[in-house]
């Protein structure tokens, strides 16, 4: 049976009403940007993550570029964080006029590598920027520890980790300021791009919300030179019915982690490996192998449609070769790279769909 990699369609058929219903009202409205929608979304996603304050913008990449400023990250400081994500992390860095320090990672979560973060500061260096890869969250305690004895910022990408715990706190409401993406794809997904950048300092989020709207202050007021980074009215409306679903879409996509835990126990691959104290919400399910370009085409030659995330990391990426950091100088990150391989991973998707991605999986003898 063929089985996509995701399967949108599936979520806005079951969601249709309740979304062309605000579709309607924000036509009739015509509260196109920002709006009450949009206000009424902040202060329910705040919540959600257990921040005192969120500031709606256009996408992931927009949230980490105002975060980065808002925590005062400017031109010639240094952020740690991975080349192990996708280049968006890393954008907003260059954007501000810093410079990206990598860090490798550890290789059981994928993510940071907290024993190797002191050893890359610097008198430079400003932030920490841990990446929640896939839905796990890294383990914050640490990284926080570090901070505090540096006098570092901490700004989390948690924009595959809507929903995601740690230590019973949601990712995105430990460090300084979290950042999410609402690209369609992911576990809370807009009808086009959206992002949210949330904290509980009330100096940073003021200082995002002017900068997200031209530098203003208040109307005609413009103290900074800003961006056009506001959310649209509509995807405010659309990600409010959303986000009364995504703890039982969590849920789902838990339940099919676990199917395919049990099921590929038996395969040559590499499971997930969820880290003691936190709650994965399995934005990607993400197995290893050193045979994975062979896996891969087996799979599409049985209908199971997989992805790569990500296949050539940030520091080996064309545009980035200014950063200095080329093959071999993160191990554990180049090796990961070369070997994972995404399985399809939804909310909507049947169980019969995940018991033949699992054995076709096992059933591949290279």
């Amino acid at each position: 049976m063929p089985v996509p990699f995701l399967d949108l369609k599936a979520q806005h058929r079951e969601l249709r009403d309740e979304l062309m219903q605000v579709i309607g009202e924000s036509l009739d409205n015509a509260q196109f940007i920002l709006g009450p929608q949009v206000e009424a979304f902040e202060n329910e996603f705040a919540e959600f993550c257990g921040a005192d304050h969120a500031v709606a913008v256009n996408s992931g990449t927009s949230a980490l570029h105002l975060a980065l400023l808002g925590c005062g990250i400017g031109e010639g400081d240094e952020v740690i964080t991975v080349a192990n994500t996708f280049v968006a992390t890393i954008e907003p860095i260059l954007y501000v006029g810093a410079r990206p320090v990598f860090v490798d990672i550890d290789p059981h979560s994928y993510n940071i590598d907290i024993s190797r973060i002191e050893d890359a500061i610097t008198p430079r260096t400003k932030a920490i920027l841990p990446v929640h890869l896939y839905g796990q969250p890294t383990v914050m305690q640490p990284v926080m520890e570090i901070a505090r004895r540096h006098g570092l910022a901490v700004i989390e990408d948690a924009c595959q980790a809507h929903g995601a715990e740690i230590d019973g706190r949601r990712a995105g409401s430990v460090g300084n300021v979290g950042c999410f993406s609402f690209y369609p794809g992911k576990n809370l997904g807009a009808c086009g791009e959206a992002g949210m950048a949330v904290t509980s300092n009330s100096e940073i989020a003021t200082k995002m919300r002017s900068l997200r709207d031209h530098g203003q202050t208040r109307k005609h007021c413009h103290d900074d030179i800003g961006f056009n980074y506001r959310m649209a009215g509509i995807q405010g409306a659309i990600l409010r019915v959303k986000l009364r679903h995504l703890p039982e879409w969590t849920q789902a996509r838990r339940r099919v982690a676990g199917i395919y835990r049990e099921l590929l126990s038996e395969s040559d691959v590499v499971r997930p490996a969820e880290s003691e104290d936190v709650r994965h919400v399995y934005h990607l399910y993400v197995v290893r192998t050193p045979r994975r370009d062979a896996l891969m085409q087996h799979l599409k030659e049985n209908g199971i449609s997989c992805g790569l995330h990500y296949p050539v990391p940030v520091h080996l990426q064309k545009g980035y070769r200014g950063l200095n950091c080329g093959h071999g100088s993160l191990t554990e990150t180049e090796r990961h790279a070369m070997e994972v391989l995404s399985l399809p991973v939804y909310p909507e998707m049947p169980v019969e769909a995940v018991k033949e991605v699992a054995q076709q999986t096992c059933s591949f003898k290279p």
